[in-house]
């Protein structure tokens, strides 16, 4: 009978995702947990199951990437990033780069563009918005969203950047306008360059210690000079040093500036 970790080996053989990468406990638990749910008594008959029925194999994608948000989530940290650490950015600055990682069903990225029209709107925007999950990529893009996802939005941004219809809230074409919706593989793929600000919340707490080392490494790359780097509330850099990074507030970290000789 195979256990766990056959199962995952046969994963990054078949499909190449490497669940070695994330952390043991929290992952074994959430794919027992769904292989039980479908009635599977082992890894090895549920990996058979998921290789013949699409609609298995989708769900148990679907399992595997974390996939929790809602417009403005901590909204003291977003009340910092307005405040604090964009009127510094974009000084002397006509337009910013973004980055929205693991950008989930689209909630961060479509906050970031109301913050920018709110409070920057001189300045020409540009979201990337990022995911694993190809069809919460398309959520996203479809950008329709429960009452419980804007929560902790005022009243007016619901009016002014929603159409709200049968019970659910649409987001206006003029919001996704700057914002460009995009798969990408954090552990895998080449990460973008010249961003700005990168916005990377609640995912780094499922990876391994290993996996995150080499995902910061990319991100701090990722930024330009003085960029910005904002994480989650579940999330501390303990070494930012050793990425190139400084300490700017709570959850957020500056890229060095190079030392010109």
């Amino acid at each position: 009978m195979w256990e766990y970790k056959d199962f995952i080996d046969h994963v990054k053989k078949k499909y190449g995702i490497d669940l070695n990468l994330y952390k043991e406990a929290q992952m074994k638990r959430r794919l027992t947990s769904l292989r039980n749910k479908r009635n599977f008594d082992n890894f090895r008959t549920y990996f058979q199951a998921i290789e013949e029925d699409a609609e298995l194999l989708e769900e148990f994608f679907d399992r595997i990437t974390i996939n929790v948000s809602e417009f403005y989530r901590n909204p003291k940290r977003w009340d910092i990033l307005r405040d604090n650490i964009l009127p510094k950015l974009v000084q002397n600055k006509s337009s910013i780069n973004i980055w929205s990682a693991a950008c989930s069903s689209g909630e961060e990225p479509y906050s970031l563009a109301i913050l920018f029209k709110e409070h920057f709107p001189h300045i020409n925007l540009s979201i990337l918005a990022t995911d694993i999950d190809e069809k919460i990529l398309e959520k996203a893009k479809q950008g329709i969203y429960a009452p419980n996802a804007l929560k902790d939005l005022p009243i007016h941004k619901k009016s002014k950047y929603f159409k709200h219809e049968n019970g659910l809230y649409y987001v206006l074409d003029d919001l996704k306008r700057n914002i460009t919706f995009r798969k990408h593989d954090l552990l895998k793929e080449r990460y973008p360059t010249n961003i700005d600000l990168i916005v990377c919340r609640n995912v780094l707490i499922y990876f391994t210690d290993e996996a995150k080392d080499l995902i910061y490494k990319g991100l701090s790359e990722a930024l330009t000079e003085e960029g910005v780097l904002f994480i989650g509330s579940t999330e501390q850099i303990f070494n930012p040093n050793q990425y190139n990074l400084s300490s700017l507030d709570t959850f957020f970290y500056q890229k060095k500036s190079e030392i010109k000789l």
